[in-house]
């Protein structure tokens, strides 16, 4: 413990590379707005006086704000993280501020083709913090990534009910200071470790070990227990009537869930810690001899990070993989856009589910009544 607290230790943490990847956690969790589109869609539409098939076109363009990651696939490619992280703090602020002092009535009622690209920009923001913090654990850690991927994605899954349990402890049942909440809370965060998130170089262990998986396993676990967490307090929250005080209570447990993965984090860097001082003893007391070789120097194999170096040159740049993302995204969104077009809501609408001119949706078919009656007559007959 005397170690753990001292202020070079402090540093040790702040900087290593374990800490990325609590930093990415915290980023990722705070990534999720475009899930709990639908809390606030019904404030968005009674203040601004939207109708469902405005709102649809407006959901239409937070969904393709939130899968449009190309740009912030591209500007990562040419640009270190903090400044990929920077950009999409930026976006996020602007967007779903515009948009909570437009709800708010704090500006005058903006069109829908505005309210639509503020929507875009505040939800294009969550490709960009996906970008800089995944792409750079996977990076830190290549020897686990498919663990790391898994875990981090399963963050950003429960990010929309991390959010409803601070917004009902910090506003109550208050929806538009919700949209104020996912406004500053993720430019907040991502600001806070906009320099936490770097490539760090990939240090090998003694005796050429990989990188134990065991803490991975134990951000696994946690992220269980978050999802547990979660779950029970939103089935007893839908049973029972909090207080504005019960709902803190149960926001100040959440963050302490949140706030495991730093334990772990602080595990690994002390074994790190034990580790260097084992091998400056073992230096110490044993140094290693040394060689002098006359003559010729023999041929050298390439090593391995220089084969590495040499396949990776080989191979075909991430931009053209990039390129033909977009052109299957294009696809999609004018599919979508199609889709959405027109009024999806008609068969639910009526009874019936006729419209109101006597037709039906398109994809519904009235049977003809002659084979209707047949069944009927022919029950009679016998």
């Amino acid at each position: 413990l005397r170690v753990i607290f001292t202020p070079w230790f402090a540093r040790q943490v702040a900087v290593g590379r374990w800490f990325t990847v609590f930093a990415s956690f915290a980023i990722l969790t705070a990534s999720g707005a475009t899930y709990i589109f639908g809390i606030y869609s019904t404030t968005l539409k009674s203040s601004l006086g939207y109708n469902q098939q405005t709102l649809n076109t407006i959901s239409f363009f937070k969904d393709l704000g939130a899968n449009l990651g190309v740009f912030s696939g591209l500007l990562n490619e040419v640009t270190p993280p903090w400044v990929v992280l920077a950009i999409g703090a930026t976006m996020n602020l602007v967007g779903y501020l515009m948009v909570y002092l437009a709800v708010d009535g704090r500006t005058a009622r903006p069109p829908v083709w505005l309210v639509c690209l503020y929507i875009f920009i505040g939800a294009n923001s969550q490709s960009f913090a996906n970008t800089g913090a995944l792409v750079t654990c996977v990076k830190n850690f290549p020897e686990s990534r498919g663990i790391v991927l898994g875990i981090l994605k399963g963050f950003v899954g429960l990010s929309g009910a991390v959010y409803t349990q601070l917004y009902l402890a910090f506003y109550g049942d208050d929806t538009k200071s919700l949209i104020l909440l996912i406004a500053w809370l993720p430019a907040a965060i991502s600001v806070v470790f906009v320099h936490t998130i770097r490539i760090m170089p990939y240090p090998r262990r003694r005796g050429g070990q990989e990188t134990s998986g065991d803490p991975f396993f134990c951000f696994l676990y946690i992220s269980i227990a978050l999802a547990c967490y979660l779950l029970v307090m939103i089935v007893v929250q839908k049973q029972f009537t909090f207080s504005h005080g019960a709902y803190s209570i149960a926001a100040a447990a959440l963050l302490i869930v949140l706030f495991l993965p730093l334990c772990v984090v602080i595990k690994q860097e002390y074994k790190i810690y034990r580790e260097r001082e084992l091998d400056a003893a073992l230096l110490a007391n044993d140094p290693p001899p040394t060689i002098t070789v006359a003559g010729e120097p023999a041929h050298v194999e390439m090593s391995t990070g220089a084969k590495a170096e040499q396949q990776a040159s080989s191979e075909p740049p991430p931009s053209s993989s990039c390129v033909f993302g977009a052109l299957v995204s294009l696809v999609l969104v004018w599919r979508t856009w199609s889709f959405y077009k027109g009024d999806i809501y008609a068969r639910f609408r009526d009874g019936a589910g006729e419209r109101h001119d006597g037709r039906l949706p398109v994809g519904q078919d009235r049977k003809p009544e002659a084979e209707e009656s047949t069944p009927v007559n022919a029950t009679a007959q016998r």
